[in-house]
């Protein structure tokens, strides 16, 4: 077990640091609750989101033919079922 106080590597079952006498067995000082937990998952969500449209709206911005992506209908037949490839 690490010292929070000064780093020094300790036995996992000592209750003191053997270097500067830090009581080990207190919580950490800062220990996140849901609501921490909701915030940082919604700036997260929130920032995917907006960065999926940014990058959206700039790869549309391109020139052609860089815009442009076409792709063969025998590539991809599940896009219309209701059309049956030539054999």
């Amino acid at each position: 077990m690490k010292c929070t106080n000064c780093g020094q590597e300790n036995r996992p079952n000592v209750r003191f640091c053997k270097k500067c006498g830090t009581d080990l067995t207190l919580p950490p000082p800062w220990f996140p609750g849901w609501r921490w937990h909701l915030k940082a998952l919604s700036w997260i969500y929130l920032s995917v989101i907006a960065g999926f449209f940014v990058i959206s709206y700039l790869l549309h911005q391109l020139k052609p033919p860089y815009n442009q992506r076409q792709i063969p209908a025998e590539m991809t037949p599940w896009l219309n079922p209701h059309k049956v490839p030539a054999p």
